[in-house]
């Protein structure tokens, strides 16, 4: 497996003007590293304030999509509503059937099969719905591609509006409106709207009233927002702000028994707990085919009924986990023992379908590489692919698709269908494209602040960065990390699947949790000095609350290049020196210099100091002009210059920030 490129940066700059406004050093670091320097902008950021909605209106073909819509109300027609079977679909179906209920009018909504019918519009579908008196279909969160779907429906005296947010073909279906954001005729500001904010957009523009469908639907627009990780920033991060403090405190009774079945802590609810508890849940559903139980889940109104539903979801949801894990079991198997320097292609009989592209995703994380997953049934395979590193998967199937038989997607995400004879040709073509056309490479690890002190992780620091909350697309979580610590601990829990681990640094244990690792992959062992890349949380168990870092990464610290870092470019390295122990450093040298030591045999000059240690000592003499200190490339070199008793340690950078690290 290929290491990650790690891009620490430097110590953490901590504005005061955030400090005097109330921030605590960590929440004024972490905002200061993302350009949020002033109490003006740190307040602007945090509170959110009302939300401040754009015109629907604004979207075009708004305005012939609610007349439309009207006039069908003024008629007694029966509409349906036709989504998508991920949770943005999922959410955007539930709030239109929801509100054009409420206007008066007949809706049926519309979900299709994902193993039997897949994604998008379908004529078999149409059909279905023409024999249950449909004569206006608004399809939420797809059909901006269904321009054949659309003629077919015209045909039979079906009208069809198009709601949707992904991007627009040249050519646009014959409906009676489409409404997406992509369209270049729309404005900029509402590009980043889901499926399910369209739908909401579409809503309000029905009823006049947006603060009214805001107070009724941000819960349902947060959940398919975040789940569809679209940019949390500008009008996404008002109105998920305010679904998420709905869902906390007066949540609709379908999400409540959800949460109670997953067990949230509704008091903590963030944009992560939607990520990764409600939102894999939802999406069993529909990846096992049953999309439309979960819809039933979200419109739910009777609490017995709700937690008969949610009890059932979660059986889905843990059923969608069991084939994931014996997949990818599989896929791992197929591996073992193979060099990966290339795009990964496995195949095997009976890979659900529905479960394939999460194991492809996992895959291309764990070997950094483009992942295709195929589902074989007979002599045909369906595959499920997931880019690595910018690597543009579309452009890939287009280059192979004399190998293909469909393919479909964009660059990061796409799906294929293909015969069985043709899969080892379709993997030596791919591998030669990618070759050929090798990926501009990952951005790698780069965390938001190194920690240097103890006083960055505090339980009230921590706490703060609540704040910044919700996280996603445009406003992460913050990364922090933190170089040359000891673990002190790996054990494994969660049944293998997981660790809980132990680290030591500025005198202080830290208690870590690493969810999906596994010990036999971490790759390091008790004793080791490491760089850790992780999320802080607070950890509640038995009414005891405590500081507990969620490992993002972690690697065996690099002491020559961590050495290097210190000499060439300062700053304080989480150790600390005494004077007595900056002046035993001088009294070793004396004896030596010149000299030229190797980087990673620093240790030599004292076996009682850390290699960092005597690091920051030689640049400490080299800002106080008491040595000439130099590196190239794995060595330093060193000539003193003079020593006075008088020498004023202060007047080193270098010796004032590690002294207030003490301090």
């Amino acid at each position: 497996m290929k290491e990650r490129t790690w891009n620490i940066p430097e110590a953490a700059v901590i504005p005061e003007e955030l400090l005097q406004a109330g921030c605590t050093p960590l929440l004024a670091a972490v905002l200061a590293s993302r350009g949020v320097t002033t109490a003006d902008q740190a307040r602007a950021f945090l509170s959110g304030g009302p939300p401040k909605l754009a015109d629907p209106f604004l979207l075009a073909d708004m305005d012939a999509a609610a007349a439309r819509i009207r006039l069908a109300k003024d008629r007694g027609e029966t509409v349906a509503v036709y989504g998508d079977y991920d949770v943005d679909g999922i959410t955007a179906t539930c709030l239109l059937t929801e509100h054009l209920r409420g206007m008066g009018l007949s809706v049926h909504s519309y979900i299709p099969d994902r193993l039997q019918e897949g994604y998008g519009v379908n004529t078999g579908a149409i059909d279905r719905l023409l024999a249950k008196g449909v004569t206006l279909i608004v399809t939420v969160d797809c059909g901006i591609t269904a321009v054949q779907e659309a003629a077919y429906a015209a045909e039979h005296g079906v009208d069809m509006i198009v709601t949707d947010h992904h991007e627009c073909q040249a050519e646009l279906p014959a409906a009676v409106a489409v409404v997406d954001p992509k369209r270049a005729d729309s404005p900029a500001a509402g590009r980043n709207l889901a499926g399910v904010g369209v739908a909401f957009k579409l809503a309000c523009a029905l009823s006049g009233d947006a603060q009214t469908m805001l107070e009724r639907f941000s819960d349902l627009v947060a959940v398919g927002t975040v789940a569809d990780v679209m940019p949390l920033t500008g009008e996404n991060r008002a109105i998920v702000k305010a679904g998420l403090e709905k869902l906390r405190t007066r949540p609709r009774p379908g999400l409540a028994a959800l949460m109670e079945q997953a067990g949230v802590n509704t008091s903590r609810l963030g944009a992560s707990t939607v990520g990764f508890t409600l939102a894999p849940r939802i999406n069993a559903a529909g990846r096992l085919g049953r999309a439309w139980h979960a819809a039933e889940l979200v419109l739910e109104q009777d609490p017995d009924r709700a937690a008969r539903l949610a009890e059932e979801l979660c059986d889905m949801n843990r059923q969608r986990q069991a084939l994931e894990a014996a997949i990818w079991d599989e896929a791992a198997e197929m591996l073992a023992g193979q060099t990966v320097d290339g795009p990964i292609v496995l195949a095997r009989e009976n890979w659900h379908q529905g479960v394939v592209g999460i194991v492809a995703s996992r895959l291309s994380e764990t070997y950094r590489v483009p992942t295709v997953m195929i589902s074989l049934d007979g002599d045909r395979g369906k595959g499920s692919c997931r880019s690595w590193g910018g690597f543009n998967l579309f452009d890939a199937l287009a280059a192979c698709g004399e190998h293909l038989d469909s393919f479909g997607g964009h660059a990061l995400a796409a799906g294929l269908n293909l015969q069985k004879a043709n899969i080892p040709a379709f993997r030596d073509a791919l591998r030669a494209y990618y070759l050929a056309h090798p990926p501009a490479g990952e951005e790698g690890l780069s965390p938001d602040l190194l920690v240097t002190g103890p006083e960055l992780l505090t339980m009230a620091c921590v706490e703060s960065l609540e704040a910044m909350e919700p996280y996603g697309s445009g406003n992460q979580r913050p990364t922090l990390c933190m170089t040359d610590a000891a673990l002190t601990e790996v054990t494994a829990i969660g049944g293998g699947k997981h660790l809980r681990l132990g680290l030591e640094k500025f005198g202080q244990r830290y208690e870590c949790v690493w969810f999906g690792k596994r010990a036999a992959d971490l790759g390091l062992t008790v004793g080791q000095e490491v760089d850790a890349a992780f999320f802080p949380q607070i950890s509640e168990h038995r009414g005891r609350r405590s500081v507990q870092l969620l490992m993002v990464d972690m690697r065996q610290t690099d002491l020559a290049g961590l050495c290097r870092h210190i000499l060439e470019r300062g700053g304080p390295c989480g150790r600390t020196m005494t004077r007595a122990e900056l002046v035993r450093l001088w009294r070793t040298l004396e004896g030596r210099c010149p000299c030229r030591v190797r980087l990673s045999r620093l240790s030599g000059l004292d076996g009682k100091l850390h290699p960092a240690q005597i690091a920051m000592g030689l640049r400490v003499l080299s800002e106080l002009g008491l040595a000439a200190v130099g590196t190239d490339g794995q060595d330093v070199d060193v000539r003193l210059i003079a020593w006075t008793d008088k020498t004023e340690l202060d007047r080193s950078p270098t010796w004032r920030a590690q002294s207030r690290k003490k301090a």
